[in-house]
């Protein structure tokens, strides 16, 4: 581990029944899998945990995880669904018990208890800039740690201000790369023009404005992480060219003639499953593989809300109060807070912390809707009633007054079909089901 990490080297560990699986209908009738870990992917692309044979099964069909005596089943966006019984799933989840028997396709799966299986927890609370004292976090810090020493691609996945970039920088931090550089790369905000020129970089006069040589991404992480930050905003041309770097680890710029040998580690995340892009063919998964060599995902804050004491105080102090918490949120606003939904998850707590310290104790959590009716205001005058805030604050709050508001309506329009929700709102149905569940509805 790197200096400045401050994860102790030794681990606890926690004892979970993880799952097997038999198939009792379908090409691969009986084939039975046992899991040595607590979740398991399932389709007919060769990254998946069980890989079936099935034609009807979808490169990325579905996935499981064990959570204490229940088993969640995801379905992953796939083309014919997942089954239980009557229920279909269409990219939804579903907690069941053993015994459950799922239909993908003309497969039959059956879900089982499996055997018991050891996962390492982290006994600090703290791996460089990642905090957490509950389960789940000390759980992802162990898996980072543990990453962290394998020279290999890794994709995280988590919701938008979960702390991705954190992650990666943890990563590469505790790895063998740490004394060379992190080169950060935000593949939502590159324009299309630009794309080649920052990853690869430029010869002078490559282009109108070109008055220089330019170092792109590649190069400048030469020897040490290249973190690839929203990647599954990438278009299907952009898509091509990452992925050829990627294979021949050689880079050109742009107007320029030499090939130039690249060494980096890359790490992606991005707030999509890009499992249920691939199956609807918007994410090449020729350049999945290269990415997602491991997947790795960030729980949201509203599942492991028990760490938010911890969080708030470090980000008090971060900014430089050092008086007694309870002077700034009072027990029982803790115990309000750790009961919130989060639909901003972490960034959204620092920005309330901020906000408290900036503008005191009228700043609070309470959603748009609440406050406006508090105030007796309707929704016309959303705007008029957050003109006083901070401005991240106060365009936070419209603009998830607007999303509920919206998503509601157009449930409602299309009888809660996802599918035609999506048509009508002329929308990416992977992005709206984002949404459905940062919003908490069905």
């Amino acid at each position: 581990m790197s200096e400045g990490a401050t994860f102790p080297s030794r681990m606890s560990r926690m004892r979970v029944r993880a799952i097997h699986l038999e198939v009792v209908r379908g090409p691969d009738r009986g084939a039975v899998f046992d899991s040595q870990r607590e979740r398991v992917a399932i389709g007919t692309a060769p990254g998946n945990d069980l890989v079936l044979t099935d034609p009807t099964v979808s490169r990325y069909h579905l996935e499981l995880e064990r959570q204490a005596n229940r088993i969640v089943v995801r379905d992953l966006g796939s083309t014919n669904g997942t089954a239980i019984g009557p229920v279909l799933l269409e990219n939804q989840s579903a907690s069941l018990a053993a015994g459950a028997v799922l239909d993908l396709g003309q497969t039959g799966l059956q879900l089982g208890d499996g055997g018991v299986v050891l996962l390492e927890l982290g006994v600090g609370d703290t791996l460089h800039d990642i905090r957490g004292r509950s389960t789940e976090m000390k759980r992802l810090m162990a898996t980072v740690q543990r990453l962290a020493e394998k020279d290999v691609a890794v994709m995280v996945l988590g919701e938008s201000g979960t702390g991705k970039e954190l992650i990666a920088r943890a990563m590469h931090q505790c790895g063998p790369r740490a004394s060379q550089p992190l080169v950060t790369i935000d593949c939502g905000a590159l324009a299309p023009a630009l794309f080649a020129s920052e990853l690869f970089g430029h010869e002078r006069g490559a282009f109108t404005g070109a008055d220089r040589r330019y170092q792109g991404a590649f190069e400048r992480a030469h020897g040490g992480t290249l973190f690839l930050d929203e990647v599954g905003e990438l278009s299907a041309e952009h898509q091509v060219a990452l992925l050829g770097a990627l294979e021949r680890r050689r880079i050109r710029r742009v107007g320029g003639q030499e090939e130039i040998p690249v060494d980096v580690r890359v790490i992606s995340a991005t707030h999509r499953d890009l499992r249920a892009q691939v199956n609807a063919g918007a994410f090449r998964l020729d350049l999945y593989y290269r990415l997602a060599v491991v997947l790795l995902a960030i729980p949201p804050l509203c599942k492991h809300a028990a760490d938010i004491p911890l969080l708030i105080e470090h980000f008090l102090r971060e900014s430089g109060f050092t008086g007694p918490v309870a002077e700034v949120f009072s027990e029982k606003e803790m115990s309000e807070l750790q009961s919130h939904s989060w639909p901003g998850n972490v960034r959204e707590l620092r920005n309330l912390v901020e906000a408290r310290l900036a503008v005191g104790r009228e700043v609070r959590v309470t959603p748009a809707a609440t406050a406006m009716r508090d105030r007796g205001l309707d929704g016309s005058d959303l705007v008029a009633s957050v003109l006083d805030r901070g401005y991240r604050e106060a365009r936070g709050a419209v603009l998830n007054e607007f999303e509920q508001r919206y998503l509601t309506h157009l449930l409602e329009r299309s009888g809660g079909n996802v599918r035609q929700a999506a048509r009508v709102a002329g929308m990416d149905r992977s992005y709206l089901i984002d949404l459905l569940r940062r919003h908490e509805l069905p």
